[in-house]
């Protein structure tokens, strides 16, 4: 049997219940011959931190992209908050906050300049503005720095400087792609934290190759191997399989890693 239909029911019963915050409906992406990924549907509901595993090139940043209206899809779609992103995008990320991996930022702006400069795109007014930009400034742990140079700041800070301003309109739906890609284990420590506080209140998909995050935060884990959805369930689940993540991401993508 193979792991695609091992894993089918579980992903169904994963998705199960609750409001569905994202989702992705038979999304593919095609480049010529290639595609980036292929039929990919899941649920993501209301009140949960999902972890979005997979090697690299596996497709999990185009998924992610798709989902956020970055992209277009070639077959299929997403929601997000009930808003299909190919068609209503505008709606839509009012609903969503996204972070990229090594998401761009002005680096000759402080914190707080690009917060006011981000309030200011979204058309906030001037009491709201500075009562948000209070807020994330706080949950993000970012006072100390708030009138430094982006391009002064530990890649830390930073990370954190994107998370502020993914959180800025106060979104119902996080998409983080990597947001501790490139981190010391402290800052790891810190983003951690901050993305268990955020949990709290939030829908957030989070990619990440630190298993050990995935572990400490995420109940849930879907992963994709060459563009395919091949595990969506319980991430105890896959403990009491495998006995660790790294013997479960193996074995769910051990073919790319003959290849290698």
């Amino acid at each position: 049997m193979s792991v695609a239909t091992q894993t089918k029911p579980a992903a169904k019963a994963a998705s199960s219940g609750g409001q569905p915050m994202i989702e992705a409906i038979g999304l593919s992406k095609f480049y010529g011959v290639f595609a980036a990924c292929r039929d990919i549907t899941f649920t993501v509901n209301k009140g949960e931190l999902v972890a979005f595993l997979g090697p690299n090139g596996a497709g999990k940043s185009t998924t992610m992209k798709l989902l956020t209206g970055y992209l277009s899809p070639s077959q299929g779609f997403g929601r997000i908050a009930g808003h299909d992103m190919a068609k209503d995008r505008i709606a839509g990320s009012s609903r969503l906050g996204y972070l990229p991996e090594n998401g761009p930022l002005y680096p000759d702006m402080t914190p707080h300049s690009l917060l006011e400069f981000f309030a200011d795109a979204r058309g906030m007014s001037a009491a709201y503005k500075r009562e948000r930009i209070a807020e994330v400034l706080k949950l993000c742990v970012l006072e100390s720095v708030i009138h430094r140079p982006i391009s002064k700041l530990s890649k830390g800070f930073r990370q954190r400087v994107g998370m502020a301003q993914a959180l800025l309109h106060e979104p119902d739906v996080l998409i983080l792609d990597e947001p501790t890609a490139g981190l010391d284990p402290n800052q790891i420590v810190e983003v951690r934290r901050t993305l268990l506080r955020i949990a709290e209140e939030k829908t957030i998909l989070l990619s990440t190759h630190i298993l050990q995050e995935v572990e400490a935060m995420a109940k849930r884990v879907i992963m994709i191997f060459e563009g395919r959805l091949v595990h969506d369930g319980p991430t105890q689940g896959l403990l009491d399989q495998y006995g660790s993540l790294d013997k479960a991401f193996h074995s769910l993508t051990a073919a790319r890693a003959e290849v290698l």
